[in-house]
């Protein structure tokens, strides 16, 4: 049967806080199902919501989160480990900025801190499965993002020599994965090894084309780069896993192109913007997937310079829901259609 999109669904981690509705795992899920989500994606570092450890575990923990959700009106999407999937491969350059994404005891101690965070993975992993889910999506980490631009010349090797570690790395928790029968979606982000195609193939050929290895699309990452997020989907579509739905825009000027980090989010010339704001054509994109038969979520993630981030998810979900393909169990041409395969030998004058 012909498959379609799940959704709306919405990220979490973006609007977690210290105040009610977003401060608890029960009143959060009533507030997304009230603004028409069908789904959420959890983030699995935010002990405000979710103990990965307790989930890893417990099947009576991990039915007890799934039934408030579902008492809510709100399916668990995905478990994300983007914070702990940082956390395998860090550069020293970034040991200090990444370190306020480790426990305090693990601060200032770059082997420690990796060592939790492939435990994180692998717990997650497990978490994933006792509740029913067959992907989550993370990030890949980073050892050779500080030499992205060849100037200095890089030295012969550092490409393969980054790779080659990060497939080490992240091989042995693919491994787990597998034996939960659980994906990790990769999301394909500036800032981390894995930042496009090109070396979406470097890391999967270093891992053997393992097939936990998966893609979570977003095409916000590839609008801000100019790179052709609808041919992605033509060559990719076979790894996509999961779908971050979010917008972007990129408007260059005479004095900023592409390389436009060091000004604020507000004055990049590539910024994120609230789903409709800005540049994507999600009209094209949601047909690409329909027509690769994509049958995971649409996840809104809600990173924008400008819109409060209340409106930008109360519009978000009617959004999504409207770009949602109900796939057609029938052509339209049906109705002309007739014979079989005596009636087409005699339409050739084949007797």
């Amino acid at each position: 049967m012909p498959a379609t999109m799940q959704g709306p669904a919405i990220f979490l981690a973006q609007f977690a806080g210290d105040t009610a509705p977003f401060d608890d795992w029960n009143a959060i899920t009533r507030w997304a199902a009230g603004l028409g989500y069908r789904g959420v994606q959890l983030p699995s570092s935010d002990a405000r919501f979710f103990d990965l450890e307790k989930a890893a575990a417990s099947q009576d923990y991990c039915d007890e989160i799934a039934g408030i959700a579902r008492a809510n009106g709100v399916a668990i999407t995905e478990l994300s480990t983007h914070i702990q999937g940082q956390l395998v491969a860090v550069h020293p350059a970034y040991d200090a900025a990444f370190d306020v994404f480790a426990p305090a005891r693990l601060r200032g101690k770059p082997a420690e801190r990796q060592a939790w965070a492939v435990e994180q993975m692998k717990l997650a992993a497990k978490a994933s499965r006792r509740l029913g889910l067959d992907g989550s999506v993370s990030f890949t980490g980073a050892l050779a993002w500080p030499f992205l631009y060849p100037w200095p010349q890089r030295p012969a090797g550092l490409v393969d020599e980054a790779f080659g570690e990060l497939a080490k790395r992240w091989r042995p928790i693919l491994d787990v994965y597998e034996e939960h029968g659980v994906d990790i979606g990769f999301e394909i982000h500036p800032g981390e090894d894995v930042f496009d195609g090109a070396t979406f193939e470097l890391f999967l050929d270093r891992l053997g084309g393992h097939r936990r290895c998966r893609i979570n699309y977003d095409p916000s990452h590839f609008l801000l780069q100019q790179l052709d997020y609808l041919a992605f989907i033509d060559i990719y579509h076979e790894r996509i896993s999961a779908f971050h739905v979010k917008d972007a825009e990129f408007r260059p000027n005479g004095r900023q192109g592409v390389y436009s980090g060091f000004a604020s989010w507000l004055d990049r010339a590539g910024r994120f913007r609230s789903l409709g704001d800005g540049q994507v054509d999600f009209k094209a994109i949601f047909s690409k997937l329909a027509q690769y038969g994509f049958d995971g979520w649409a996840v809104l993630e809600w990173e924008c310079a400008l819109k409060h981030p209340e409106d930008g998810a109360r519009e978000g979900a009617r959004f999504i829901a409207d770009h949602i393909i109900r796939v057609t169990e029938t052509a339209f041409d049906d109705f002309a259609g007739g014979g079989g395969p005596d009636l087409a030998r005699r339409m050739l004058g084949l007797g």
